[in-house]
């Protein structure tokens, strides 16, 4: 039996951009702008539905009328408006000691700084906060400030990597 080779095609992010437009059409990009929010949120989605993470995050903010009352509730309080989203014994003081940490370096919460920050400092500076990694910081950048920043997760990556677009 003849061994076969294939060629491995590379492709470049603008050809995608331009197949996947003329397919299914171009959706320009709609920044929330309230990346605290959706760190927030993002935190919430760990291992869970986007249905059960959007549940426990509207309940938390029904329960919570500011970041601060999150912060100076007792994390059994947290724990328990963000039951939903599952996991709630960990994410609750996860989230208090995010909050706490970014209220110390901007009391107003305002990330939006970030938005003007070249795009390599401003994830350096979402990943030196606590439990926030490469993927919760692109998704911020990304969702909430309009950045050029891709969440990467297995699906993702293996998705990249069949398409040529990062070594195997």
């Amino acid at each position: 039996m003849a061994k076969t080779h294939t060629k491995q095609i590379h492709w470049q992010p603008s050809d995608l951009i331009a197949i996947l437009d003329q397919e299914y059409g171009s959706v320009e990009a709609q920044p929330n702008g309230d990346p605290i929010s959706e760190l927030v949120l993002t935190l919430l989605s760990q291992n869970t539905s986007d249905h059960n993470s959007g549940k426990a995050f509207h309940q938390l903010l029904a329960c919570f009328k500011s970041w601060d009352a999150v912060i100076a509730a007792s994390t059994a309080e947290v724990e328990n408006a963000i039951r939903p989203g599952g996991l709630h014994r960990t994410k609750a003081p996860r989230m208090q000691q995010l909050l706490t940490e970014v209220r110390d370096l901007t009391p107003d919460y305002s990330l939006n700084f970030l938005a003007k920050l070249p795009l390599d400092e401003a994830k350096a500076w979402l990943q030196a906060l606590p439990g926030v990694g490469p993927k919760t910081a692109a998704i911020v950048l990304l969702f909430a400030l309009g950045r050029p920043a891709l969440p990467v997760d297995t699906h993702v990556e293996r998705v990249t990597k069949r398409l040529g677009l990062i070594p195997p």
